[in-house]
């Protein structure tokens, strides 16, 4: 049977001994934190504190702790605490107590809320540079890839390029036709039904050829690739680098930029511009459908208004935008799938920011070339 908990003191000039003895577990926890507390209270001039534990019976974790908080109460203030006596079965349960809650307590209160923000604005620009700089390396690895093409033709993986492009461009020639078609008519819808107010139906024809040619037909297609082609991209290189088949072609000699990369990026480059001329074809053709069924214009008038309000120059804005657009998005999409580490959540991570990434890009692209566009036709 093991004794009820014991805790004696006593003092021999700069020196102040505690003896523990009896059952120090949970069952007896009130009876043991009493002993503490008044043990605690006694402030005796001593410099050495020993707690010799040698008499006790049973120890648990929760006496463990008790023990601990003892010997952390005297320590400090010029005091130095020591336990004498440890048995050897209960000498691990001691150092694990002796190991908790070891850092000092937090003072004061945490950041200011201006901290934080400016802590995650850094973060963020840090992120950022990160991203830029990964995306222009990538683009100097392919442009020296293409260069070593141009060297050497044969190298290049034409049937991998035609695989891509049937994938990028031909598969995706029902989705893009469908969609730009109900834009070019949801505008034109829109259109008529506010310029009609003013008994100007007619100008719905120019908004809708100026809109769709310049802006919205490059710009819809860009952004379904993204997604569509961008994350398949992205999570096929990802799940290569998941497997280490990327590591394996570098094992064999062979550079991933070359056999991976390139024919992707040459695929896309290729797809786009055909993609957006189709899809700005759908969108005019369902502009004018709305125009005749929903505004009374019979498809002569629509016909005729649009090779008056349009010129060859707004057809090639749309164009010349529609390869740089591309490229971006290729190599977006390709940073971001060697990125990804051994995870499903990473793989996951990695798609979403390419897409997210990708579609950004575009729009900031397609600034730029408004901008540069509006200088050079003044």
């Amino acid at each position: 049977m093991s004794g009820e908990p014991l805790l004696k003191s006593a003092a021999d000039g700069e020196r102040l001994q505690f003896k523990a003895a009896g059952s120090w577990t949970a069952k007896h926890a009130g009876a043991i934190e009493r002993l503490i507390d008044e043990a605690v209270r006694q402030k005796p001039a001593a410099r050495r504190v020993e707690i010799d534990l040698a008499g006790i019976e049973h120890l648990d974790t929760y006496g463990a702790w008790l023990v601990e908080r003892l010997m952390r109460a005297w320590n400090g203030d010029g005091r130095e605490a020591k336990l004498v006596g440890v048995a050897e079965n209960y000498r691990v349960l001691i150092e694990e107590a002796h190991s908790v809650n070891r850092a000092a307590p937090k003072t004061g209160h945490g950041p200011s809320r201006v901290v934080v923000v400016l802590n995650n604005i850094g973060a963020s620009l840090a992120d950022f540079s990160q991203s830029l700089i990964a995306l222009v390396q990538m683009l100097g690895e392919v442009t020296a890839a293409l260069l070593r093409v141009f060297a050497h033709p044969r190298s290049f993986r034409f049937t991998s390029m035609v695989h891509q492009i049937d994938r990028v461009g031909w598969r995706a020639v029902p989705i893009v036709l469908l969609i730009t078609f109900l834009i070019g008519a949801i505008i034109a819808q829109q259109g008529i039904f506010h310029f009609r107010k003013f008994g100007a139906d007619i100008f719905v024809v120019d908004m809708v050829g100026i809109l769709v040619l310049r802006e919205l037909g490059v710009l819809l297609v860009c952004i379904m690739v993204a997604g569509r082609s961008g994350s398949a991209y992205t999570a096929e290189l990802g799940s290569m680098k998941m497997r280490e088949e990327i590591d394996a072609l570098r094992t064999m000699g062979f550079d991933p930029i070359d056999v991976l990369i390139l024919p992707r990026i040459v695929a896309i480059v290729i797809a786009v511009p055909i993609l957006t001329f189709l899809g700005s074809m759908a969108a005019l053709y369902g502009g004018g459908l709305v125009c005749w069924l929903y505004g009374g214009i019979n498809p002569e008038v629509f016909l005729s208004r649009l090779r008056e309000s349009i010129t060859l120059d707004h057809f090639e804005v749309g164009l010349i935008k529609a390869p740089f657009m591309a490229l971006i998005i290729g190599v977006v999409a390709c940073v971001e799938g060697l990125e990804v580490k051994g995870s499903a959540e990473s793989l996951g991570l990695h798609t979403t920011a390419s897409v997210v990434k990708a579609i950004f890009m575009v729009i900031v692209l397609d600034g730029v070339f408004a901008m540069f566009f509006a200088t050079i036709e003044k």
